[in-house]
């Protein structure tokens, strides 16, 4: 019963919440979003997000950098930027590079004829338009059927749920926030592969706020600022 409950929830919070209309021109005043990322509550780096807006454009920019260190020793780097283009709140081309602790990946991606292109390091073939990039800033990944990597290009089936409104606290700041779970609906996969991700919005705004996961530690992304123009 409490699952029911659950899942009615989130079509609630779906239909009033994240109504079709509340596309990517819900963002067009932010200028900046910057999480510092924790792996078993030590800090080891940050992913920054800037926004440009031109016209009916809108470019996303995105760098993540963290070090994984043990005794003072760098045992794991990671480096990846990558940029999104909308036009007219529809996604139309992905570029992205990683640097995996020396193995690299990429995503090259364009919108054509309806559908995604993707040329990645992963995976190279189509996918629908309503897939949506797995950047989290963008809410609207809780109401697609498959999320595409913005590492690698693969494409990730997933279920959500909706957990409950949550009130969360990061440094000096309270938010009201509702919390998703995401989960790789392909129980075939390898443990390794398989999406397990809990991700907090603010209620009000929408904004991402914080995520979670476990990957050999546990792993926290925790928002440090947001600017707008």
């Amino acid at each position: 019963m409490l699952k029911i409950n659950k899942i009615f929830s989130l079509l609630l919070i779906v239909i009033f919440v994240f109504p079709a209309k509340a596309h990517i021109e819900h963002y067009d005043s932010l200028s900046v979003i910057e999480f510092d990322i924790y792996r078993n509550n030590n800090r080891i780096g940050q992913h920054v997000f800037s926004f440009e807006k031109s016209g009916t454009e809108l470019l996303v920019k995105s760098k993540i950098n963290f070090e994984i260190k043990k005794f003072g020793v760098i045992l794991y780097k990671y480096f990846a930027e990558g940029t999104e283009i909308f036009k007219n709140g529809i996604l139309i081309q992905f570029n992205s590079k990683t640097d995996q602790n020396k193995k690299i990946k990429y995503v090259n991606m364009k919108l054509e004829n309806n559908k995604y292109i993707i040329d990645g390091s992963s995976y190279k073939g189509e996918a629908p338009k309503d897939y949506v990039l797995g950047t989290w800033w963008n809410h609207n990944i809780i109401k697609a059927k498959a999320q595409i990597s913005a590492v690698s290009g693969r494409i990730i089936e997933q279920n959500v749920e909706f957990l409950g409104k949550e009130k969360i606290t990061i440094g000096d700041n309270t938010f009201d926030t509702l919390h998703f779970n995401f989960t790789s609906s392909d129980k075939k996969l390898k443990k390794n592969k398989k999406l397990n991700t809990h991700v907090w919005y603010d209620e009000k705004t929408l904004n991402w706020v914080k995520a979670s996961f476990d990957k050999k530690g546990k792993w926290e992304y925790r928002l440090v600022r947001i600017e707008h123009f």
